[in-house]
C-alpha cells in the first residue's frame, strides 16, 4: 500500500476495482485531489497488481480493517458475494467509520439468468451507502422507486482513450459499397441472445445493396471444444457464412487496440441484450463514431443517442429491429461524441467525484452554493408558508417546482442539501414518521417542516 506523505491532502479512495477503464476515467488526466489505491493482488494481497483484480481483495473485511483509506467506493465485482458476505463488508466500514459510496451500474446483473441473488445484493448495498451514483435518469428513477434513495446521475465517461479517439477521427473515411453491420458474440453473457436477431439481420442485409453483416465471436462460444460452446448459434452462423451471407470471424479475446479498431470499422453495432441496465460497449461505439442499435430493455437509450428496438426476455420484435437498422444506416455516426466533448465531460465527472469524496470525509467542505440552490431554499420556504404551520413537504416537491418535468430528479440531492442549510440556519427541521431526525444520518425518504 502506498503510504501517505506529509502535506498530502488527497482523499484516499479504496475503489473496487481501481484499474478498470471506467474507474481510471473518473479521474482527471493529472489528478491531485483524489488518490485511488491500486488493486491488491488476489494471489498475494500484500502487493498491488496491474493485472487480474478479481476476486477483489478489498471486499475482505480483514483488508478493510487493516488498510488506510478515507472513502470506500464500490463499482462492481461482487457477483459471487452472498448478501450476508456483503453485510460483513458494510459492517466493517461502519466499525471503521469510513464513508461508503456505491455506483449502481447494474440493476439487473447481465451475467445472471435469475435475478434473485443480485436483487438481494442490492437490498444490502443500496440502503447502506452513504452516497449513491448511477449513470442515467432512468436508473435513478428505478432506484428511488425500489429503495426510496436518491442517486446522483453522473454520465459514463469515455472508454476509448482520447488519443485513439483523435486518431480514429483523423483517419481517412472508409470507402465501401454499403454499410457494415456488426454483431459481436463475445463470451456469451446470460443477457445476450444473438440467435433470435440473426434472421432479421440476414434479411435486412440481403435487401440492402452492398451491406455486410460481420459477426465476430470468441472461440469459447463458436468452436466445439470451447468452454461455452453454443452449438445452435455456431451451426447457424457457419451455415450463413458458407452461403456468403455473413462475414464470420472467430478469434480469441481482442486487445483494447484491436477492439477499438474493429468498432471503428463498423457503420452500425447491434447490441443483442435481452436484459441489462447500462453498456460500456455502447460508450466505446460513441467514442469511435459507430452508430448503435440497442434494445429497449434497461436504460441504454438514456446513455446516449441510439436507435432502439424491442427485445426483452425471449421476445424480439423483428419489425422494430428492421426499422432501427434502416434509421441507423440512414444516419451514419448517430450519437457520436467528439474528443472535446469527452475531454470536457471527463473533467466534469472528475470534479464531481472529488467534491463528493471531500464532502464525505471533510464535513466542513461543501460545494459552492449556486443560483439553483438559492431557488431551492426559497421554494422550500415558500411551499411551507402556503401550508398549515405543522404541514410538511418532501424534497421532491421543491425539486419539481424548480426543475422541469425531465430533469427534476437531478435536483433531489440538491434539494436535500438546501434543506440541510435551512436546518443549520434554524428555519426548518427534518422528520421521518412524524419525529425530528438528523438529516446526516437519516436513511430513506424525509419530510421538511417549519421550525
Amino acid at each position: 500500500m502506498i503510504p501517505r506523505s506529509a502535506g498530502d491532502d488527497a482523499v484516499v479512495v479504496a475503489s473496487v476495482p481501481a484499474r478498470h477503464v471506467y474507474v481510471r476515467h473518473l479521474a482527471a488526466p493529472v489528478e491531485t485531489r483524489v488518490r485511488r489505491l491500486p488493486d491488491p493482488d488476489p494471489a498475494d494481497p500484500s502487493r498491488s497488481t496491474s493485472g487480474p483484480w478479481w476476486p477483489p481483495v478489498m471486499l475482505d473485511p480483514a483488508w478493510i480493517e487493516g488498510a488506510d483509506f478515507d472513502v470506500f467506493h464500490l463499482q462492481f465485482g461482487f457477483d459471487a458475494w452472498s448478501p450476508e458476505g456483503l453485510r460483513t463488508v458494510v459492517d466493517a466500514l461502519r466499525r471503521k467509520g469510513t464513508p461508503f459510496v456505491y455506483t449502481v451500474h447494474d440493476l439487473r446483473n447481465p451475467h445472471h439468468e435469475d435475478r434473485t441473488l443480485h436483487d438481494a445484493q442490492l437490498d444490502v448495498l443500496v440502503p447502506a451507502a452513504d452516497a449513491l451514483i448511477t449513470l442515467t435518469r432512468g436508473a435513478a428513477a428505478e432506484i428511488h422507486r425500489r429503495w426510496g434513495r436518491t442517486a446522483h446521475v453522473v454520465p459514463h465517461p469515455h472508454v476509448v482513450d482520447l488519443r485513439t479517439m483523435q486518431s480514429v477521427r483523423d483517419a481517412p473515411a472508409r470507402r465501401a459499397p454499403g454499410p457494415r453491420i456488426g454483431l459481436h458474440v463475445k463470451s456469451l453473457r446470460a443477457s445476450m441472445n444473438p440467435l433470435i436477431l440473426l434472421s432479421t439481420l440476414l434479411a435486412f442485409v440481403a435487401a440492402t445493396p452492398g451491406a455486410v453483416l460481420q459477426v465476430n465471436g470468441h472461440r469459447d462460444v463458436l468452436e466445439p471444444d470451447g468452454a461455452r460452446y453454443d452449438e445452435p448459434l455456431a451451426r447457424q452462423l457457419r451455415l450463413a457464412a458458407a452461403r456468403g451471407l455473413v462475414d464470420l470471424r472467430v478469434h480469441d479475446f481482442m486487445s483494447d487496440d484491436d477492439l477499438y479498431a474493429y468498432l471503428a470499422s463498423l457503420d452500425v453495432s447491434v447490441l443483442p441484450y435481452r436484459f441489462g441496465t447500462h453498456s460500456g460497449w455502447l460508450e466505446a461505439c460513441r467514442d469511435v463514431g459507430t452508430t448503435v442499435v440497442a434494445p429497449d430493455c434497461g436504460y441504454y437509450a438514456d446513455q446516449g443517442a441510439v436507435f432502439g428496438f424491442h427485445n426483452e426476455g425471449l421476445d424480439a420484435d423483428g419489425s422494430s429491429l428492421r426499422d432501427a437498422l434502416e434509421d441507423a444506416v440512414a444516419h451514419p455516426g448517430w450519437g457520436a461524441v467528439t474528443v472535446e466533448e469527452r475531454r470536457d465531460q471527463r473533467a466534469d465527472v472528475a470534479d464531481f467525484h472529488a467534491e463528493l469524496y471531500t464532502s464525505l470525509v471533510r464535513p466542513g467542505h461543501t460545494r459552492p452554493v449556486t443560483d439553483v440552490d438559492d431557488r431551492l431554499e426559497a421554494t422550500i420556504l415558500d411551499l411551507l408558508a402556503q401550508r398549515a404551520p405543522t404541514a410538511t413537504i418532501c424534497p421532491s416537491d421543491a425539486a419539481r417546482a424548480v426543475g422541469s418535468s425531465e430533469d427534476w430528479r437531478e435536483l433531489m440531492e440538491p434539494a436535500r442539501q438546501a434543506a440541510a442549510r435551512l436546518v443549520d440556519r434554524g428555519e426548518v427541521e427534518i422528520t421521518q414518521g412524524g419525529r425530528v431526525v438528523d438529516l446526516a444520518t437519516a436513511k430513506g425518504p424525509i419530510r421538511i417542516r417549519l421550525r
